[in-house]
């Protein structure tokens, strides 16, 4: 009989509020996402690295003030809710989508609504052309989660596995956040590299796994 194929397990990303670790990094934007009443002018920046929960935070502030999310293409020009703006930098260079975010940004504050833009690095650094929307964006008040302690990246990691379905060994967290690199990007990588060759070798995802993957990134 021919061997069976083995398919990985659908990837699905959990964007709960239970979900979201809540860690050193995090605290400080956390803190001030449950608080919209008290940003400067009613909007706020968040950024982070890659994979630092940018995202999740921002659907957690969707879902309990009611905003609607946007992207950097889809933008309305006005909107009667509070807005967050994923890929808030993809705006720039853009006239039509630079025109929209200015309008959107004047109507929101002129309505007492929030305003929620979601980027890696600040405003200074999008290369916003207009020049009265870059002086807005550049006046913006912004919450950054910070890089990864320990608990933070063991966090990390143990959301990356849930959403991947896998049951790692009980000291496996520990076991990679003593020797791995310190991002949240470097979280996923190793988690989707793990997942991988769990799969291929048909094997639960120990330590001797782990250090199978680690030692072959050193190499």
């Amino acid at each position: 009989m021919a061997e069976q194929l083995a398919f990985p397990q659908p990837l699905h990303t959990s964007y709960a509020p239970h979900d979201f670790h809540d860690g050193e990094a995090s605290a400080v934007a956390r803190a001030m996402l449950a608080r919209p009443s008290d940003w400067p002018q009613g909007k706020l920046v968040l950024t982070g690295e890659a994979g630092s929960g940018k995202t999740h935070l921002a659907r957690i502030f969707a879902e309990g003030t009611g905003a609607a999310i946007h992207g950097p293409r889809d933008l309305p020009a006005r909107a009667e809710h509070p807005v967050v703006i994923d890929d808030a930098p993809g705006v720039a260079g853009r006239a039509d989508a630079e025109e929209a975010l200015f309008h959107l940004h004047n109507n929101l504050a002129a309505a007492g609504l929030p305003l929620l833009l979601v980027a890696r690095q600040p405003p200074s650094a999008w290369g916003i052309v207009l020049p009265d929307l870059r002086s807005r964006m550049e006046a913006t008040a912004i919450a950054r989660i910070a890089a990864p302690d320990d608990a933070t990246l063991a966090g990390i990691l143990a959301k990356l596995m849930a959403d991947r379905q896998l049951n790692p060994a009980p000291n496996l967290l520990g076991y990679l956040t003593r020797r791995m690199g310190r991002s949240y990007a470097e979280a996923g990588r190793i988690v989707g590299l793990l997942d991988t060759l769990s799969l291929a070798e048909k094997r639960e995802i120990t330590t001797a796994l782990a250090a199978r993957v680690l030692d072959a990134d050193a190499e």
